[in-house]
């Protein structure tokens, strides 16, 4: 991870001044770093021994970091682990074209690792990442969204790179198919699995472990698995709060406490927990073709964390 770090750092550099200071902004606050550790793991569990690996866990770093920034502009968020996001700071224009240099130095870092399968792999990732956002943008605030529907937009917008970081350790080590479809299938799961956990912290979690303030989905109108929830298991009256505050964006004071009353009152919160469980049991099953390793035990524990956490 610190050679990853130290790969980040150098790639940010650049002449025009705003996207180093920009890119060391979202890079130095944090971060779980959990796609290039999977990439790492994963490759180091397929038993490769070369060093391509570490490029293209930094890679996958720097498209995750893109995606950031352009999801900030496109919600409008005012922070992002804690801190000021980019855009307040810098403005939409330059948070959209700094997304887009890092989104390009990721490509340049792939061509030189050289591996067509893994180049294959994450590019297939950023265009299914792109739709992702466009359908969850064409489904913003509306209230009929299914939870299949919903689902399809997570897996998309970010189940998709999590599968991807976890099957180019497979596929950069040459490993056979079945390896690489159970890497993928591993890193989707746990893709699923961490977004329903985000969208349940969002009405359950701590502001400051969060780093992120408690209903900002909710202020956001966007449309989440307890949400769905919730206006599907509620009366007449509830689903009119639902459409006044998520539709029509008219919050009043006490309307997130009563959003949460509603989630507890319908158990959504418990459900959308159940389902990331269910997703996270997947995960571990595409594990089991694997040997027992550190590498294997470590994989099996980021299911753990990932379901577990509360940030």
């Amino acid at each position: 991870m610190n050679a990853i770090n130290r790969i980040i750092l150098d790639k940010a550099v650049s002449d025009v001044e705003l996207i180093p200071e920009l890119t060391h902004h979202l890079v130095n606050s944090g971060g779980k770093r959990l796609r290039p550790m999977l990439a790492i793991a994963s490759s180091k569990l397929c038993g490769y021994k070369g060093k391509g690996h570490v490029q293209t866990a930094a890679a996958i770093e720097f498209m995750h970091t893109a995606t950031l920034l352009h999801d900030d502009v496109v919600d409008e968020s005012n922070t992002r682990r804690g801190h000021k996001t980019a855009r307040l700071i810098w403005g939409n224009q330059a948070t959209v074209l700094v997304g887009d240099f890092l989104l390009g130095q990721a490509f340049r870092m792939l061509v030189d690792v050289g591996s067509l399968p893994v180049l294959r792999i994450l590019s297939n990732a950023a265009a299914t990442i792109a739709e992702g956002e466009v359908m969850q943008l064409a489904a913003a605030k509306n209230t009929s969204t299914t939870e299949d529907a919903y689902l399809a937009i997570i897996d998309a917008k970010t189940a998709a790179l999590f599968s991807a970081a976890a099957e180019v350790g497979a596929a950069i080590a040459n490993r056979p198919a079945d390896e690489q479809a159970a890497m993928r299938s591993y890193g989707r799961n746990l893709g699923l699995a961490f977004q329903l956990v985000d969208d349940a912290l969002d009405y359950s979690g701590d502001s400051a472990r969060l780093g992120k303030s408690v209903g900002d989905d909710f202020r956001e109108g966007k449309i989440t698995l307890p949400v769905i929830l919730s206006f599907r298991r509620g009366n007449d009256r509830d689903r009119e709060f639902w459409n006044r505050t998520i539709v029509e964006g008219n919050i009043s004071d006490g309307d997130l406490e009563h959003a949460i009353g509603l989630m507890k009152k319908h158990k959504t919160i418990e459900t959308t927990l159940d389902r990331a469980r269910s997703y996270g049991s997947i995960a571990r099953d595409g594990l089991a073709i694997f040997p027992e390793s550190s590498e294997r035990a470590a994989m099996q524990d980021v299911i753990d964390f990932c379901i577990a956490r509360a940030h």
